[in-house]
């Protein structure tokens, strides 16, 4: 892949239907965040960005996935109507239920092989709180087949899918008029925050989904909304720039755990108020701190992206650069393999922690062979989409 500065670039959102490299280049890093994130006891979760604000890479991902699903599934709306691209977006969500199916299976067989191989080291099904599945499996299976049983660590795929099943609603409304698709997308926010709307988690409790379908397809369909034209993108203005920074920078207290443990008014505060940050249904404070941090991030990389792009006739610097670009955009390109692969990786990575030990050295060549993986993941993928059959011998 080729990327250079092109003069003349457009600060507008590009049409649904072609690819925008600070997608590809934010959905990357997200990619990576998500996979340090997940594995147990890694120290580098510290720094990332989840300590220092309400939002996270969970965010990233989500909007980035609704701005990707414009382009995916747009065309297919706008040129063939809405039935055909109602069946566009059900075969995905075939896809990505399948692809949950089978990373429940995967993580849970593996976790029962390091207990068998580990017998007097960590209890890594009970780490998952998988017990209960392998305790009554008849009905538990029928919970998983039917998403009624939705473990936490395996969350993530299931909200996607309800947002997904919601996509061909909020086009048809928006058809009508924007206003009745930002309404209803609203209204599901409010039922989840207000009135307390879930889907179950577990037979046996009261337990909801832990991410919300509900309360976080308002971020998805902000991206949507962008992509695809809906909502104009913002104006490139230094005020609000600096705006969204202080946004930033005065959230650090309320959400960096060594500041709100050191002074108790902070803390207090969390406590108090913690239904405006909460994860689950998606607290409106995350919502403010994730657009003020993707608005920063948005001029900070200039119109187009042209900041992250290499020169047309670039250095060494710049073509080392421009090689680190191309893997973190391509990882970003192939985000539903490379989740999949992550969030097993990141178990695995985790036993091997558990057996190498946890020093600064262990933790530092850990997280590195699990970026290796995720990136030959990615193009594994891109390599097998290619359809390296049909070419000629």
């Amino acid at each position: 892949m080729t990327l250079s500065r092109q003069s003349g670039t457009s600060d507008a959102m590009p049409q649904a239907g072609t690819r925008d490299p600070r997608l590809d280049f934010f959905r990357g890093i997200a990619m990576f965040i998500i996979l340090i994130a997940h594995i147990p006891g890694n120290w580098f979760t510290l720094w990332i960005p989840a300590r220092f604000g309400f939002s996270d890479a969970t965010e990233t991902f989500v909007f980035c996935s609704g701005m990707a699903s414009a382009i995916a599934f747009g065309r297919a709306f706008r040129d063939r109507g809405l039935l055909m691209g109602t069946t566009r977006v059900t075969f995905r969500i075939w896809q990505v239920y399948w692809a949950h199916i089978g990373l429940f299976f995967a993580i849970a067989a593996t976790m029962v092989a390091l207990n068998a191989m580990f017998p007097d080291g960590r209890d890594y099904v009970g780490q998952l709180n998988l017990y209960p599945f392998f305790n009554n499996a008849q009905t538990n299976l029928i919970g998983l087949m039917t998403l009624t049983y939705v473990p936490n660590y395996f969350d993530i795929l299931p909200m996607y899918l309800v947002i997904l099943a919601m996509m061909p609603l909020m086009i048809g409304l928006a058809r009508i008029h924007f206003g009745l698709a930002a309404l209803a997308s609203i209204t599901l926010w409010v039922c989840a925050n207000v009135l307390g709307w879930n889907f179950p988690a577990e037979p046996w409790s009261e337990r909801g989904w832990f991410f919300n379908p509900l309360g976080w397809q308002l971020i998805f369909f902000t991206g949507f909304a962008f992509m695809s034209g809906w909502l104009p993108a913002p104006p490139r203005d230094r005020r609000l720039f600096w705006l969204a920074v202080a946004i930033i920078l005065v959230t650090i207290p309320f959400a960096y755990f060594r500041v709100f443990n050191a002074f108790p008014v902070f803390l207090e505060w969390r406590r108090d108020w913690s239904f405006l940050f909460q994860k689950t249904e998606f607290g409106i404070l995350r919502y403010v701190h994730f657009l003020a941090t993707a608005y920063a991030a948005w001029f900070l990389v200039g119109p187009a992206g042209v900041n992250i792009l290499p020169g047309s006739r670039p250095g060494a610097l710049a073509r080392a650069w421009q090689g680190i670009l191309a893997i973190i955009m391509k990882v970003g390109q192939q985000s539903l393999a490379v989740f999949i692969g992550s969030m097993y990786l990141a178990r695995v990575l985790g036993a091997l922690l558990d057996q190498v030990g946890r020093t600064g050295f262990s933790m530092l060549w850990v997280n590195l062979l699990g970026f290796a993986l995720i990136i030959g993941v990615a193009y594994g993928a891109a390599w097998f989409k290619s359809h390296p059959w049909k070419r000629a011998a």
